[in-house]
């Protein structure tokens, strides 16, 4: 017999126990068979609860991180989307190729690679080099108290968000994550305890380099509320939190796909 059958039908014998022995004779028989009664009614709303809620969660947490076995469908994704990748880059080659030798007899080609060429810096197509910050994010590394949640020892993607958007509110012209640039449309994920950027896994310690006015940028992270909850996280739980001037950063390009896909209604 299933826990929750089992549970209800323990409930409904008890009630049914109350009924036969329960008769009222006096007033204080009467004032204890009512509290009986309501102490059962009470015990048979919470088996009603914990029966659902073992029936939901199938005998797992009803809390569980749901992560278990995800980071490994996650690294099959990534073998995938490398193959795919390096598919790409031979196809965009050739493309670039064909639209320079088309741009050297045909005027309107050659206007549009202009100001394609002319725009690419702006969006993150084109490396970029010069002065900045380096922020650095990692995992604490001291024994975790019994008192202590472990998942408050990590870094999360929220903690990069919030790094990352100090960033660009202070000023960045460009910015990259573990080494890959970003873009107006790339999306920070993290699973587990790692990074997923672009159909790529990352571990701790994440490296976010940022070209742009240093002070100004410095300014905007010593503001963001998101960056000072992770930095309170860091002074008590140790997590790292390093904030360092560079004379000369080089960021590559952004070399993942920019064609933005959006979800359609399905009639």
């Amino acid at each position: 017999m299933s826990r929750p059958l089992a549970a209800v039908r323990a409930i409904a014998a008890a009630l049914t126990w109350s009924h036969r022995h329960g008769r009222a004779s006096g007033p204080v028989d009467r004032r204890r068979t009512l509290w009986n009664a309501g102490v059962l009614l009470t015990a048979l709303a919470a088996g009603l609860l914990f029966a659902a809620s073992a029936s939901s969660s199938g005998g797992t947490g009803l809390r569980s991180t749901g992560n278990d076995g995800l980071v490994g469908l996650v690294r099959n994704a990534q073998r995938s989307v490398q193959k795919s990748q390096s598919q790409a880059q031979v196809l965009q080659d050739q493309i670039k190729a064909a639209t320079d030798r088309a741009a050297g007899s045909n005027d309107t080609v050659a206007a549009a690679q202009h100001r394609v060429d002319s725009d690419s810096p702006a969006a993150g197509l084109t490396a970029a080099r010069g002065a900045g910050l380096v922020v650095v994010l990692d995992d604490s590394h001291d024994p975790v108290p019994p008192s202590v949640d472990a998942n408050a020892t990590v870094v999360h993607q929220s903690d990069l968000q919030s790094v990352i958007n100090a960033l660009w509110s202070g000023g960045a012209e460009a910015v990259s994550l573990a080494g890959q640039r970003l873009i107006s449309t790339s999306a920070v994920r993290c699973v587990g305890n790692t990074l997923l950027l672009n159909g790529q896994l990352y571990s701790p310690p994440f490296r976010v380099q940022a070209i742009g006015p240093g002070d100004e940028m410095r300014k905007a992270l010593d503001a963001s509320p998101g960056v000072a909850l992770y930095r309170q996280a860091a002074d008590v739980l140790g997590l790292t939190y390093k904030v360092n001037n560079s004379n000369i950063l080089h960021l590559p390009a952004y070399d993942g796909s920019i064609i933005p896909h959006f979800a359609k209604v399905i009639r």
